[in-house]
């Protein structure tokens, strides 16, 4: 699964659509500590640490500001490590320059 390609990590911030038990089942298993909210229709409460979700919208502006350049946002190019470069450009254009 995608998790197994997070070696290192301690926490993983989600949104509510990776609220699953499998999901949180498999992280607690790798020793990373699952820092997402339950659904509303959730049964039984899910206990999160609410400050660090706080910080998730940090990731949100991150990607926000890479998709304003339209090369990476309508994915132009057709190989991986074409789209690979463009982003790696997009990066450094809007975080360093």
């Amino acid at each position: 699964m995608l998790f197994n390609r997070l070696a290192g990590a301690r926490r993983l911030l989600a949104d509510k659509g990776y609220d699953a038990n499998a999901i949180r089942r498999e992280l607690r298993q790798s020793g990373i500590v699952p820092v997402i909210p339950g659904r509303i229709n959730r049964k039984r409460r899910i206990v999160y640490d609410k400050q660090r979700y706080r910080e998730r919208h940090l990731i949100e502006n991150a990607f926000c500001r890479i998709k304003d350049f339209r090369r990476v946002h309508t994915r132009y190019d057709k190989l991986a490590r074409n789209f690979l470069s463009a982003v790696a450009i997009a990066v450094l254009v809007a975080f360093w320059l």
